[in-house]
């Protein structure tokens, strides 16, 4: 079979989610919706933390970021998905291809840092609360922010370095919503054996190291709780990393599912389901977590609004 050398492939053609119009009619109503509320939620959240001084600390500057994060790697997928699913053309040339899985990891990779970032904060907040202002300091938080984009650069440029040595064979359909890398490497001509190892590796690494800051913390953070005596006083400090928790097990647990599991066990349709929840369903329930689950978020949005109502009348 005649070979594509890279620079030759004009673009690529996203075979999407499904062939049926009505089910594409339908998905593109409900990712619509998603996004949406992904937009207003995550935009909301920065803006209630800068505006609300209260909520100026380490805990919020971090989720300030996330919110950001999570607001920019759902729409590097979301509004093409939405495109090819309300229209016929289908396809993606090939720098916005590169350039989506660019984005994609390099926001995913900052995640996966700043989560292990959130559960240090934590740490030091439930296991060491007197030092906790000098052990986080704004420098702390500062660099933690930037070791968490510097991780995502570097994740995401390795693995399009490595991807951009592919070489096509006259085919051009991915089979898939957006531009991922499994999909992709199905595509090439040669073996890819060292390419997918060198790509596991560095995805492996990345999430192995940051599950295990996060565990060595929680594991912490779990022993200082059960040595609290007072009920209400395990139940503020529970309630200070629940949120966390809850938002790190289902990233984590998508993420696994899809990238670190034996290549044998592929399925494109169970694989495009988990796909779908963590670029588009986990950033819009990311900022609903943190705000349901949160008091002083809850707190701190009905004073905004007190203060936008007060304002209003004196006008």
């Amino acid at each position: 079979m005649e070979a594509w050398n890279n620079t030759e492939v004009p673009n690529f053609i996203l075979m999407g989610l499904t062939d049926s119009r009505e089910i594409q009619l339908a998905l593109s109503l409900l990712f619509l919706l998603i996004y949406l509320i992904t937009v207003l939620g995550n935009l909301g959240m920065i803006l209630l933390i800068c505006v609300d001084r209260q909520l100026h600390t380490p805990m919020y500057f971090f989720l300030t970021h996330l919110s950001f994060i999570d607001l920019s790697y759902s729409s590097v997928i979301t509004p093409k998905t939405l495109a090819n699913l309300l229209t016929s053309t289908k396809s993606i040339s090939f720098m916005g291809c590169f350039t989506q899985l660019y984005f994609f990891v390099l926001f995913a990779g900052a995640e996966i840092f700043l989560l292990s970032a959130m559960a240090y904060d934590r740490y030091v907040a439930i296991c060491n609360p007197l030092q906790y202002p000098v052990i986080i300091s704004s420098k702390l938080c500062w660099t933690l922010l930037a070791g968490s984009y510097v991780t995502g650069i570097l994740d995401s440029s390795v693995n399009v370095i490595c991807m951009s040595e592919l070489t096509f064979c006259k085919s051009n359909i991915i089979q898939h919503f957006f531009c991922d890398t499994s999909p992709m490497l199905a595509l090439s001509c040669r073996d890819t054996n060292d390419i997918e190892m060198m790509i596991f590796v560095l995805a492996g690494s990345t999430i192995i190291m940051s599950l295990v800051t996060i565990a060595m913390s929680y594991v912490s953070i779990l022993s200082t709780i059960l040595k609290i005596k007072s009920t209400s006083g395990k139940q503020k400090a529970f309630s200070t990393c629940a949120s966390h928790l809850l938002g790190v097990t289902i990233f984590y647990g998508t993420l696994i599912f899809t990238y670190l599991k034996p290549k044998k066990s592929y399925s494109l349709g169970k694989d495009q389901v988990a796909s779908v929840f963590y670029t588009i369903v986990i950033p819009m329930l990311n900022p609903l977590i943190y705000s349901l689950r949160n008091k002083e978020v809850k707190n701190a949005f009905f004073r905004v609004m007190q203060m936008s109502s007060g304002s209003r009348q004196l006008k």
